[in-house]
């Protein structure tokens, strides 16, 4: 049975150079949760780092989090339906946030709970993902300000994740500009500016990060290292924290081409084939693992005479080559991961979960 192991080392090594380069730029910063699924286990391990908030997107992670530190600050980083009102004032300490009609229904609910739920507003920079437009922040900030149950304490932005839109150094600097005049006009005091996340960080290490940004979002970083920037990894950091771990269950020499009238496979691919290989065969594997637990082009083999052919719903065929080397059925075969990749292992209920 295929399993995912997180190596505790990589993970701790990979914390500490972010609390390195934070701390020395007086930076707040919180752990994305996502790839974590709510793992229990996994969470533990960033607890036991001494980690004191973590982000997520789920309501049943930020659960999951309270369950095992409830003095872990809670972020519930997308705007919440309607539906999820009453769980988010419960188990997150902060959301972010884009409606009115939202936060007024996060102020009723506070009120009705007792509680005092924190807000950042994110703004609009350019990927057009989540965000109140520039030209109606002051409107939108007077409608909310004063709202009972509801402290604002950062303005956000989120860039990347959906058009590839880079932060730069202008756009940051015009996200601290925002939080200037919202004080200003205001006169209230906006603690956080909440601008960055893993690509942004080669901005803070190449000293172009605006001093106005105070607070981080990191996920790929902590967990892979990833220097999105740029490419690679950052500086003494491990991308492979995470490691899949998948048994061959056959191993034989086939032919490279399929023979018979074909159509599209049931991922409705049509594979193509050089016609030059028709009499060519080579050594394939298959490995326990399949489309119900990650996408193959997420996967990084650890040996570089493997070549990730295709996958069907439970199964992945891998290539050789001319060899078989020394593989035989029932041996392991590890893999890295991609971030999407380990999120959608993380996800599998099919593929166990252990710490090196």
């Amino acid at each position: 049975m295929a399993y995912l192991t997180l190596d505790r080392e990589k993970l701790r090594t990979n914390h500490s150079r972010l609390d390195e380069w934070f701390s020395k730029n007086a930076i707040e910063w919180g752990a994305v949760t996502k790839v974590l699924c709510g793992n229990r286990r996994y969470l533990q391990e960033l607890v036991d780092l001494g980690i004191t908030e973590m982000h997520d997107t789920r309501i049943s992670n930020l659960k999951a989090i309270k369950g095992i530190a409830p003095e872990v600050q809670t972020v519930y980083i997308k705007p919440p339906a309607k539906r999820s009102w009453e769980n988010v004032v419960k188990f997150a300490d902060v959301s972010f946030n884009t409606e009115l009609s939202t936060i007024l229904g996060l102020s009723a609910e506070a009120v009705k709970q007792g509680r005092h739920h924190k807000v950042i507003i994110m703004v609009e920079m350019g990927d057009l993902r989540e965000g109140v437009l520039g030209e109606h922040l002051g409107d939108f900030y007077a409608k909310v300000f004063q709202l009972p149950g509801i402290e604002i304490i950062g303005i956000g932005t989120n860039l990347n994740c959906l058009n590839g839109v880079m932060p730069s150094t202008d756009k940051l600097i015009q996200l601290s500009l925002y939080k200037q005049l919202i004080e200003a006009r205001f006169d209230k005091v906006i603690p956080w500016v909440s601008g960055g996340t893993t690509v942004a960080l080669p901005l803070l290490l190449n000293k172009e990060l605006p001093k106005g940004i105070n607070h981080f979002r990191i996920g790929e970083a902590l967990f892979f290292g990833a220097d999105l920037f740029n490419g690679g990894t950052l500086p003494g950091m491990h991308a492979d924290v995470f490691k899949l771990h998948t048994e061959v269950i056959e191993l034989q020499e086939k032919s490279v081409v399929p023979t018979g009238d074909r159509m599209e496979n049931p991922s409705g691919r049509m594979q193509e084939f050089d016609p030059a290989d028709r009499d060519r065969t080579t050594y394939r594997a298959i490995i326990d693992v399949g489309l119900l637990d990650v996408q193959p082009r997420f996967l990084i083999p650890d040996d570089e005479r493997v070549t990730v052919i295709e996958a069907s719903s439970d199964m992945l065929v891998v290539d050789l080559g001319e060899s078989s080397y020394e593989y035989k059925v029932g041996d392991i075969m590890t893999f890295g991961l991609k971030y999407m990749g380990a999120l959608t292992v993380m996800n599998s209920r099919y593929v166990e979960k252990a710490v090196v």
